[in-house]
């Protein structure tokens, strides 16, 4: 029996690939045997490699629909086929949604949501041509699910790429599927900008469920399921990758009040 996670002879573009959870991504592809593209606009020191292969590195920013179409092109020049594509690419720093300006909102949403729809349909355009079609997955966000304060231009952008993918895999079937990871807190070498210091992270996981927070690579392993033939049914899907999500606060309150005084 063939391992559904094997992917020789596929070919994987992750857009943000060079750091954090996108270059997890593209190792695991990597690691499966895929061919694999990565870009950003610039490259990195190193590029993710495996088995004697590295990445193929192409310099483009994904909120410009024509240099999307330029990077699609190039990775089918190069492979001759594109079958995953993964919407990585994305984040926005805090910012006060009273007094951001409108400049800020509009960079936010054009990385987090158009860029993806930009790359969605480059490589849907090759996908269709295909006999085996293609895989898209969005990496989306918890902030797309619940309340985002602090960053409430990145929060609505990724609800709005969670319901782009329910939307696309409708338009695009039955050659083209499409989903979305909404993933929680991720512990990536920029975790500190996020979190704070060691102690600081420490105290922020201990509010998650599983007692920790993600790694790249368990997000990664996600991606490579719903590019596989075992997610072969599975399309429209947004699947919450969080550790169990946040204690709902009211516990914490209640408790507190139950004590001693």
């Amino acid at each position: 029996m063939s391992d559904p996670l094997d992917f020789s002879g596929q070919v994987a573009l992750v857009t943000g690939g060079s750091r954090g959870i996108g270059r997890g991504i593209a190792q695991r592809f990597l690691d499966r045997g895929a061919d694999v593209v990565i870009c950003g606009r610039t490259p990195p020191e190193t590029l993710p490699s495996a088995g004697g292969r590295e990445a193929m590195f192409s310099s483009a920013d994904v909120r410009d629909a024509d240099q999307v179409k330029a990077l699609v092109d190039a990775a089918v020049e190069r492979f001759g086929r594109l079958d995953v594509l993964v919407n990585n690419a994305g984040g926005a720093p805090f910012a006060d949604a009273a007094t951001v300006s409108p400049r800020f909102s509009e960079k936010v949403i054009q990385l987090n949501l158009l860029a993806a729809l930009h790359c969605a349909q480059a490589a849907n355009a090759q996908m269709q041509r295909q006999d085996t079609g293609g895989s898209i997955v969005n990496i989306a966000s918890v902030s797309g699910v619940r309340p985002s304060p602090g960053t409430a231009a990145y929060g609505a952008a990724k609800a709005g790429l969670i319901n782009l993918t329910a939307t696309l895999a409708i338009e695009w079937a039955p050659k083209v599927r499409v989903n979305a990871v909404a993933a929680g807190m991720v512990l990536t070498e920029r975790a500190r900008g996020h979190y704070g210091d060691e102690e600081s992270i420490a105290r922020v996981a201990a509010t998650v469920p599983l007692g920790r927070l993600a790694t790249p690579e368990e997000i990664a392993d996600v991606c490579l399921f719903f590019a596989s033939p075992l997610a072969s049914y599975v399309s429209g899907a947004n699947l919450v990758v969080h550790g169990g999500g946040e204690r709902p606060a009211f516990l914490e309150a209640a408790a507190d009040a139950a004590k001693p005084r």
